[in-house]
């Protein structure tokens, strides 16, 4: 991405630049900062703030100005969470594996797998899905994740957006979303407890992670409606549903719309023809 063309340097500097010695050639400034670079402004000099999670407490171990990059681990530093001592917060309630994501992201900008762009074919892809599962980029590397919370398997990037939503790392959701997308060949019930996990942890505002499930369910409906999990899942009710019975009637609404216009045409090109409603007497 930042990458310069040096097509035209190189081609006029041969001729004219003279050539430097191995001694001029082996001091070379320091580079810029790279994307898996430390956060810019952060010295990685601050204290070390030492955080336990997760119900057998595990140690993780961050710098405070790179946690403070999380408006919730700011508010965390500052001393509302902050044993006054031993300068560690105690998150019992989160997962190992998805806060190890979350501090790879506010270190290196991403989370294994990370999300490469292929120049080539002008598309995103997973790192490592292409050589090992041959999908072109589009695989299953790290999708899923056992949380106890739920005491299944749902998918890591679901985790990951929702703690991104709680510290308040925007960027991070639209990361992990963005990542989601690129998942396949994963079933059905996975999905759907993962859809669960989505709005038992995300506020009724949300407008991405929600709506991603809603149109997959739409657009993969003739495999969910051959589902028994489908079914046992909506017969237990929740919110979920009452969205999708609502997404389905505006994706309904939009399909008669079409219909109506083309319709609309065709009869104004054939004005004795009849239309696939003409007769119908519906009540509102």
């Amino acid at each position: 991405m930042f990458r310069r063309s040096l097509a035209s340097r190189d081609r006029t500097g041969k001729a004219t630049k003279p050539k430097r010695s191995l001694r001029e050639r082996t001091k070379r400034k320091p580079q810029a900062p790279s994307q898996e670079s430390p956060p810019l402004g952060s010295s990685l000099t601050s204290p070390i703030i030492t955080i336990t999670v997760g119900r057998e407490q595990r140690l993780f171990a961050a710098h405070e100005d790179v946690l403070s990059l999380s408006p919730f681990f700011a508010v965390a530093c500052r001393g509302q969470f902050l044993e006054a001592h031993s300068k560690r917060i105690d998150l019992p309630d989160e997962e190992p594996e998805i806060l190890a994501c979350v501090l790879e992201y506010l270190y290196k900008g991403d989370y294994y797998p990370r999300l490469l762009h292929n120049k080539r074919h002008n598309s995103w892809e997973l790192e490592d899905a292409q050589a090992q599962y041959q999908t072109g980029g589009r695989g299953t590397v790290e999708s899923t994740i056992y949380h106890p919370g739920v005491d299944g398997v749902i998918l890591k990037d679901t985790a990951v957006y929702c703690v991104a939503d709680k510290y308040g790392l925007d960027e991070l959701k639209r990361l992990s979303l963005r990542k989601q997308g690129l998942q396949s060949s994963i079933e059905v019930a996975t999905i759907l407890r993962s859809a669960r996990y989505a709005y038992d942890h995300t506020p009724d505002t949300d407008s991405r992670l929600r709506a991603h499930y809603l149109a997959l369910i739409i657009r993969c409906r003739s495999t969910f409606k051959r589902s028994g999990t489908m079914q046992m899942e909506m017969e237990n009710g929740g919110k979920l549903w009452f969205d999708l019975f609502v997404a389905m009637c505006n994706h309904v609404d939009d399909i008669v719309e079409i219909t109506q216009d083309e319709e609309g045409k065709r009869r104004k090109k054939n004005p004795n023809q009849k239309t696939s409603t003409e007769g119908l007497d519906i009540p509102e």
